[in-house]
């Protein structure tokens, strides 16, 4: 038997309870791991609370995107990975279809990336949804070149972090977005050029000052709602904002301001990289690029021990005060 956190109606981190489940065997484009590591992301939390794109289905319902393991088994079309190799997986499925909180989950093979030797699981769960979400709307989507300012709101999550370092890598300027002061000294460490805490500072008036009143060229976004009209006076004119998320869970006005000619686009990581083979390719080799000579790490900011714990790293996770990943080991 294998183990499996599920959900049977929604609600807060206390609805997911640990099942035994029947070891599956894959279908033909699908791949069984034995599961090391679960990386968490916002999106598990608000598909658990039905606060998410998609509804999940219930009684049952499994979650996650993320994990590190090793494969196990594959189905009979499956080329290019074997049993007993390193992987982790990616967010290219729909969690009403799978689900990796568990310690033996059956995945699409497309939703596998394989992980080098030198990649321990703790990090293999932290690395691709986030990296590949930020390369792909920054590089692909919006075209960022050296010199451009970025701004960063949410900055401190995982994928926020990660759009920093891509930012810096690319030489432009990563400004960053976090609503108290508690992680400004953090993200600048993390290596924001500057920092703006909307709780205690005009976004706008601050965005205008770091870019000699140009504005952003580039503004990546996962709150929505309202806050949007601020950020499109902080960018620039002819820039591109990218809105990827939906924290804030009030309707996103589309902004008007026709004279700075400003590109909207809504961003999601299967649709874009992951359904375009070159674009995944490119993806990919610079983010193991950047793992290999160390110029991308991710920031894990607290790891759990277990299963058990799931409830409460999603708790953690939903209370705001992490800098960066949070993980659950799985053990066997």
């Amino acid at each position: 038997m294998a183990q499996a956190v599920l959900f049977d109606e929604l609600g807060g981190p206390e609805v997911l309870k640990i099942a035994e489940v029947p070891v599956a065997e894959p279908d033909a484009d699908e791949v069984r791991i034995r599961v090391d590591a679960i990386g968490l992301n916002r999106a598990e939390a608000m598909f658990r609370a039905g606060t998410y794109y998609e509804q999940p289905k219930l009684p049952g319902s499994g979650l996650g995107y993320e994990a590190a393991g090793v494969v196990e088994a594959v189905g009979s079309g499956v080329s290019g990975l074997a049993v007993g190799e390193p992987i982790s997986t990616i967010s290219a499925f729909s969690m009403r279809d799978y689900g990796v909180y568990g310690d033996r989950v059956i995945v699409p093979s497309r939703a596998v990336v394989s992980r080098a030797d030198a990649v321990d699981a703790v990090t293999g769960a932290a690395i691709w949804t986030n990296y590949a979400t930020a390369y792909g709307a920054l590089v692909e989507q919006a075209e960022m070149r050296p010199g451009d300012n970025v701004l960063i709101t949410a900055a401190s999550s995982g994928v926020g972090l990660a759009a920093i370092q891509i930012a810096n890598n690319f030489g432009a300027i990563p400004i960053a977005v976090t609503r108290g002061e508690g992680k400004r000294r953090k993200l600048l460490d993390a290596g924001a050029a500057r920092v703006i805490s909307t709780e205690s500072q005009d976004l706008v008036e601050e965005v205008l000052a770091a870019t000699d009143g140009a504005g952003a060229r580039v503004v990546f976004d996962c709150v929505g709602g309202p806050f949007v009209n601020d950020l499109e006076r902080a960018a620039s004119v002819n820039g591109v904002l990218i809105i990827y998320g939906w924290l804030s869970l009030e309707p996103t006005p589309l902004p008007m301001n026709w004279f700075k000619n400003l590109a909207v686009y809504g961003y999601a990581l299967d649709s874009h990289v992951l359904a375009d083979p070159a674009r995944w390719r490119r993806a990919e080799q610079y983010i193991n690029a950047g793992l290999r000579v160390g110029s991308l790490v991710p920031t894990i900011d607290r790891v759990f021990d277990s299963l058990d714990d799931i409830p409460e790293a999603q708790r953690y996770l939903e209370s705001n005060e992490q800098i960066g990943k949070v993980v659950v080991r799985v053990r066997h």
